[in-house]
């Protein structure tokens, strides 16, 4: 990286018209109306002004097959260009384009990771990306392509990297990105979410640390339905205990807005205090062990008035650290 003042750096955040076309209509929970329920607040914080706002690019085949099975991406192109069905057992449509803007969501998460590591910006965020249950085989969950582990791959294929960091405080667990990696002890995973016996995917219970090699290496963070605030920071200080023990080389944050009170599919009542503490906490980590790379991604959050407020606490987060 340039030797450059990382103060002087602006904070990056990939947002267009185009990247909110990954969504869904007919009243899915992931209508493409969540990228402008979120810059409507966002334009009121002295924060915009501060950013580097800038398009994604669309992700290459190569790119998404450096995580995906290249048979899974044929699936999405020929269901794609047919625009009928769904892409999994009934979440996830299979709208006209849905490839295109998928490959759209990749790209710009990729574009984040591209400016950071060329030391052009400090921080990224991108609020239409973390689609974090797709698998490396098919979709799930409302997502088509996982760009949190094609990011993992690249920064390794690309970068060098080994240990980075995926942290998650989206209701949901990250079940894409976890199985994906659990037998990887370099792949370092924090996930505070609901208790999957209450929540899609069912998945993520505190035994779940990994497998093999990579044994005790996963942490797995569920909290019973209610959980506020005060259950969020005490786990909190679990992840910050780990990230400064692993000491990740690059720090992804799926910031799901879903685990606020009063999202239509989730349980969790947290404010978007938990979503400002999480991204400050990590960008103050990142910066004691000496690269200060962080970036953020969306990810789930239903209740277009909480996603809208947590994520510019996040950004806000980002721009003061």
């Amino acid at each position: 990286m340039p030797q450059t003042d990382p103060q002087s750096m602006p904070v990056l955040m990939v947002a267009s018209d185009a990247l909110s076309r990954y969504g869904f209509g007919d009243g899915h929970p992931f209508g493409p109306d969540r990228q402008e329920a979120f810059l409507r607040e966002l334009r009121r914080s002295p924060a915009y002004l501060q950013l580097r706002i800038v398009d994604p690019r669309v992700a290459e085949r190569d790119e998404l097959e450096a995580f995906h099975h290249r048979e899974y991406v044929d699936f999405v192109v020929q269901k794609s260009a047919a625009g009928r069905g769904y892409l999994d057992v009934g979440d996830t449509p299979a709208s006209k384009g849905i490839f295109e803007a998928s490959s759209l969501v990749v790209g710009g998460t990729l574009l984040a990771v591209e400016e950071i590591m060329g030391g052009r910006a400090r921080r990224g965020f991108i609020p239409i990306a973390g689609l974090h249950h797709a698998s490396r085989t098919h979709a799930a969950g409302f997502c088509v392509f996982n760009d949190c582990g094609i990011a993992i791959e690249l920064l390794r294929q690309r970068h060098g990297l080994r240990r980075i960091a995926y942290v998650d405080i989206d209701a949901h667990h990250g079940d894409g990105v976890f199985y994906a990696f659990e037998s990887d002890p370099d792949a370092l995973f924090a996930d505070i979410h609901e208790d999957g016996r209450h929540l899609y995917p069912g998945t993520g219970a505190v035994e779940e640390t990994g497998k093999g090699s990579a044994s005790g290496t996963k942490l797995n963070l569920p909290l019973p339905p209610g959980a506020g605030d005060e259950d969020f920071h005490r786990e909190w200080l679990k992840i910050e205990e780990y990230l400064r023990q692993t000491q990740p080389e690059f720090i992804l944050l799926q910031c799901g807005a879903d685990s606020l009170e009063g999202d239509p599919i989730t349980h969790l009542a947290f404010s978007e205090e938990a979503h400002a503490h999480a991204a400050a906490s990590l960008c103050r980590i990142a910066d004691e062990i000496g690269h200060g790379r962080v970036l953020a991604m969306g990810g789930g959050g239903y209740n277009r008035q909480n996603l809208a407020r947590a994520w510019t606490r996040v950004v806000e987060a980002l721009v003061a650290s």
